[in-house]
């Protein structure tokens, strides 16, 4: 077994913009999930905040939000702003590479969508009841569901709500 404090760290962003959500396909050459839906996001890496001034003596803040924006903007061509956690996931990949998942919700800044060719292919813009007609990923649904309660004010913790 690998170390076991040793995580991918992934943050997805749950974009909003006029009440719909965007989600994107991964392109067909991506080793994991290739043709699923989902939703922008990425890999959080070490040149993310090294490379910065510190915002205390010994910590940089709001890592991931600075990740998410990169990521977003690298992926679909979008600016976001008023991020804020929705849940996160763990797993344990094919490759044995295991990632700790942590999905946002964001609403749409700026930009029009310009998709990352070697990461997803197709987008769309849905409500949560269109967004039932695609083949998302296994569990992003119900983050969408959750997002959409959110945006009501309500709070809650992931649960299986489709099936």
């Amino acid at each position: 077994m690998q170390n076991q404090f040793l995580h991918e760290v992934v943050v997805t962003a749950i974009i909003v913009k006029d009440g719909k959500y965007l989600i994107t396909r991964r392109a067909l050459a991506k080793k994991r999930f290739p043709g699923r839906w989902t939703v922008p996001g990425g890999k959080l890496e070490t040149n993310d905040y090294v490379n910065l001034a510190k915002d205390t003596v010994e910590y940089w803040y709001n890592v991931l939000e600075q990740v998410l924006r990169r990521e977003v903007k690298e992926e679909v061509g979008l600016g976001i702003n008023k991020i804020e956690y929705v849940t996160s996931l763990a797993t344990i990949h094919k490759d044995g590479a295991p990632s700790l998942v942590i999905s946002c919700m964001a609403e749409w800044e700026s930009g029009e969508v310009t998709l990352q060719q070697s990461e997803t292919d197709q987008h769309a813009w849905v409500s949560l009841a269109e967004a039932r007609k695609y083949d998302l990923i296994d569990g992003i649904y119900d983050e969408l569901k959750m997002a959409d309660a959110r945006r009501r004010g309500e709070r809650s913790e992931w649960k299986r709500i489709s099936t």
